[in-house]
This record gives structure tokens, C-alpha cells and sequence, in this order.
């Protein structure tokens, strides 16, 4: 028996090989299918089974096109209707995998329809649960996302993982090793783990929501506390997820054209193209091409993709690293946008060469942060970190505008003022700086540099508990 953790960090997600005797099964696998695909073929196995723990709403699965490309039958739990051919397994249901043997657990909470799925050894033997986003390490699957499609209340479905928990998962051995489907960093959870896999046992010991003498009604209050809306594209990657979507393969070969810099600006005014400009802060500060936007490759992209873009169907020209083109498209449709529709060919130093316009990002550290501040305390600062991030400890008289909600709230933005920008590292204050910047806000100081640099600073901050005066 064989099982490999396939962990994308841009996404914090785990999708899971799981392989007996030739014989090999997928969970919750990304769109790109490649990984599975070639995994399986080294191993000379054939994927008999694409497990789907539930409708995902943070990405867009892989399970149409792997199950084309292997013939693979895809197989969800109780209740989940698709516009696509798949089997609906019972509670309790058994699938055999060569020597071992998979069995559907209806989990409902998260979703009506999650599922978790018990995977028993050669031996019979109870050995790991794919919990999907019914159980994390450290937390359990919010309760709010699937309430609109299904007409219950955040208290309903929260109610029904307490007894999902209770009646399927914790009755199992301490030893079964627990795969989650999401680490830290995800927002299908409030608290999870960095760790990507634990046990039960563990679980039981040190998740809040495990605990053996928490009330119904407790577990209703704390899993529902402090929930934060879901990104925007949540209920439109769950909805592609149900109904299906175009090939990956198609989505792939649309949008690696490359076009010269007279093409790439014709496409952007012919098409009203979105110009996604995915390289580092550092370098896109420094230059960029007009009235582009910012989402670097190397943070959290494809989650700010989702959360700023708010079409799916946007036409989408990219400016990246040489060599980055076909990530940066990947990674769109990871999330389902699939209308990339080319990238600068050369990237931005090609179109420098070519004499084109360029602006840039007026851009310090916190040094000079501080010094600013020191010759004067009532400068405006924007803090786009979120607000539980704020809340817990920001620079005095700093006004907290998270960027996840950036484009609702830009009328409490002055454009004739100056602000200082700052997040935690400069990646998020750089994106809002970006958007800000092509809706003509054109006064603005980005930050870089760490919130522990700004804390060891003499910039006064401000905490939960008391105020910390660094200043003499």
C-alpha cells in the first residue's frame, strides 16, 4: 500500500495518492492532472477512483479531466448532484482498491454532501481518514459556506458536523492517521495547523472541537465565532465544481500565447484585458506597465486572484518572469479563471526596450516609515492586513482597510490625500497599491518591510491589551 500527500502551498490544499497492487485512487485532486497522471504511470498503476470529499469551493477540482483522460470512475458521497456522470456512493459504502478497501463516511457540516473516506489496510485494519474540510488539524470545516445553496442556517450545518464528529469520526481508533484536505493559510477553516496530517488521537487531545465534554450548543458558538465572509469566488469555483468546465488542456494552450509589445497592447484594447502583472514586489515596484495590477506568483496568489477579480470570465493578459507563462496560467485555472488569453513575450523588460510607458510605486522601508512618522504622528495610514490581524496588534491611529475588501471600500479613500500603505511583509500592501493606483490614486507610499521591523520600531503600536509608547 502506498499514500502520498500532494501539498500545494499557493493553495494549501492536499489532494492524496492512494495505491494497491496496481491499482490506484485520487482524493480531492487539482485541476492539473499531470501529477496524477505521470505518478501512476511510473508506478505502471491504473487510477480506478477520483474521491471527491465534497464540492470545493476554494479551487476547481481536477476530477472531469483526469476521469476523461484514465477512464477513472468519479465517486462523491450522499447528495451530491452534477451536471456530469458520476456515482453517488451510500453512507457505509465499500470500494476495493487491490488489497485494501475505502469506505464512504457521510460527514455532513461543512457541506451537506461531505463525505470522509476510511481507508482499512490489507489487514481490515482502521489505518487513515481523508477528511476532506470536515476535520483539519487543529480546527474543523466552517459552517457557513453552503448556506445559500441550500437554504440552512450557519447553526444548521454546524449542528450536523457536531454529530458528524461525534457519531463517525471520533469513535475511531486514536491511531488513524487523519489527511485533511487544507493546512494554515486556507479560509475554509479559522485556525488551522501549519502540520498537514496528524492522528487521531492528537486531534482528539488538542482540537478545540474535539474536545470529549464540549456541549452541542458550545461547539454550535465557538465553530461559528468570528467567521469572516467567504471570498467571492467561493460559491463560483463550488458552482464550476457541480456543473462542470472546459479542458484544461484548452484553458492551457489559450492563454500560452506570446505577443510582442505593439500585440500585447492591441489585445489589451481590443479585448479590455485585465494586465495581471504576477512577478516579485520588489521588481514590479520599481516599473511596471500602466494601469496593470499586482499578484505576485511567489505569495498567496491564486486565493488574491479569486478574492479581487470579480469576474471569472475576465480576459486576462499576463506580465511575468521569463519561464513563469505557463505556471501563471496554471494557477489562474486552478481557481477558474479561464480566460487567459496571452502573456508578454520578453516580459516587462521587453517592453521597456520597446520605449513604452511605464509607471512605478513610490515605495520605502520602514525606516523611513519611521521617520516619517516621528516628524509627523498624524500622517494617514492604511493597514490592509485583515481585521483579526489588526485587531491583534497595529501602528497607533492606523486605519484598517483589509485588502480582501478593498474594491467595496475605496470611497472611504480620499484621492487628493497621502497614505502610507503596510501589510506584514509588503505583498498585500503592494496589491492594494497597485488597484489603488489604476483608479487614479496616485499619492500613495507602499511599505516594505515586516510587521516585526515595524514593532521593534519607535513607531508607537497598539495591541489588544495595552498601548506600547516607543516613543522618548
Amino acid at each position: 500500500m502506498k499514500i502520498e500527500q500532494l501539498y500545494t502551498g499557493c493553495l494549501a490544499q492536499g489532494a492524496y495518492y492512494i495505491e494497491s497492487e496496481g491499482e490506484a485512487a485520487i482524493i480531492d485532486p487539482l485541476r492539473e492532472t499531470e501529477p496524477y497522471v505521470e505518478m501512476a504511470k511510473d508506478r505502471k498503476a491504473k487510477i480506478k477512483y477520483i474521491f471527491e470529499t465534497h464540492f470545493h469551493a476554494d479551487f476547481v477540482s481536477g476530477h472531469l479531466d483526469l476521469a476523461k483522460k484514465t477512464g477513472a470512475q468519479i465517486v462523491y458521497g450522499p447528495g451530491a448532484a452534477t451536471e456530469y456522470e458520476k456515482y453517488e456512493a451510500k453512507d457505509g459504502e465499500e470500494f476495493k482498491l487491490g488489497k485494501v478497501t475505502i469506505r464512504v463516511l457521510h460527514t455532513p457540516g461543512h457541506t451537506p454532501e461531505s463525505s470522509t473516506y476510511l481507508l482499512l489496510d490489507e489487514d481490515g485494519k482502521e489505518h487513515a481518514i481523508f477528511t476532506g474540510d470536515t476535520l483539519f488539524i487543529g480546527d474543523v470545516g466552517r459552517p457557513d459556506l453552503a448556506q445559500k445553496a441550500t437554504g440552512l442556517t450557519q447553526e444548521d450545518l454546524a449542528g450536523w458536523l457536531f454529530d458528524s464528529l461525534r457519531d463517525k469520526i471520533m469513535t475511531l481508533p486514536d491511531d488513524v492517521i487523519v489527511y485533511p484536505a487544507h493546512g494554515a493559510g486556507s479560509a475554509c477553516g479559522k485556525s488551522m495547523s501549519k502540520e498537514t496530517w496528524s492522528t487521531l488521537g492528537e486531534q482528539k487531545r488538542t482540537n478545540y472541537a474535539l474536545r470529549a465534554d464540549m456541549t452541542r450548543e458550545e461547539f454550535i458558538k465557538e465553530v461559528t465565532e468570528g467567521l469572516l465572509p467567504p471570498p467571492e469566488y467561493f460559491a463560483k469555483n463550488a458552482a464550476l465544481n457541480k456543473q462542470g468546465y472546459q479542458s484544461i488542456d484548452q484553458v492551457m494552450k489559450r492563454g500560452a500565447v506570446a505577443l510582442t509589445p505593439e500585440e500585447f497592447e492591441l489585445v489589451a484594447n481590443a479585448e479590455g484585458a485585465l494586465l495581471l502583472d504576477v512577478r516579485s514586489k520588489e521588481e514590479f515596484v520599481k516599473g511596471y506597465i500602466p494601469n496593470s495590477i499586482f499578484i505576485g506568483l511567489d505569495g498567496s496568489f491564486a486565493p488574491w486572484v479569486g478574492a479581487l477579480i470579480p469576474d471569472l470570465q475576465q480576459p486576462i493578459l499576463l506580465i511575468t518572469p521569463e519561464g513563469s507563462e505557463t505556471e501563471a496560467v496554471k494557477r489562474l485555472a486552478r481557481v477558474g479563471y479561464d480566460n487567459s488569453i496571452g502573456y508578454l513575450e520578453g516580459g516587462f523588460a521587453a517592453w521597456k526596450t520597446a520605449g513604452k510607458e511605464v509607471d512605478s510605486i513610490a515605495t520605502i522601508g520602514v525606516g523611513d516609515l519611521e521617520k516619517a512618522y516621528s516628524a509627523n504622528p498624524s500622517i494617514p495610514i492604511i493597514d490592509v492586513r485583515k481585521p483579526s490581524e489588526f485587531d491583534s496588534e497595529h501602528i497607533d491611529g492606523a486605519q484598517n482597510l483589509a485588502l480582501d475588501y478593498i474594491n467595496k471600500n475605496m470611497a472611504l479613500i480620499k484621492p487628493d490625500e497621502e497614505y502610507y500603505l503596510h501589510c506584514r511583509s509588503g505583498y498585500r500592501s503592494t496589491i492594494a497599491a497597485s488597484i489603488l493606483q489604476a483608479r487614479g490614486f496616485d499619492k500613495l507610499i507602499n511599505v516594505h518591510g515586516t510587521l516585526d521591523e515595524i514593532v521593534s520600531s519607535q513607531i508607537p503600536t497598539t495591541d489588544a491589551v495595552c498601548t506600547k509608547s516607543k516613543v522618548n
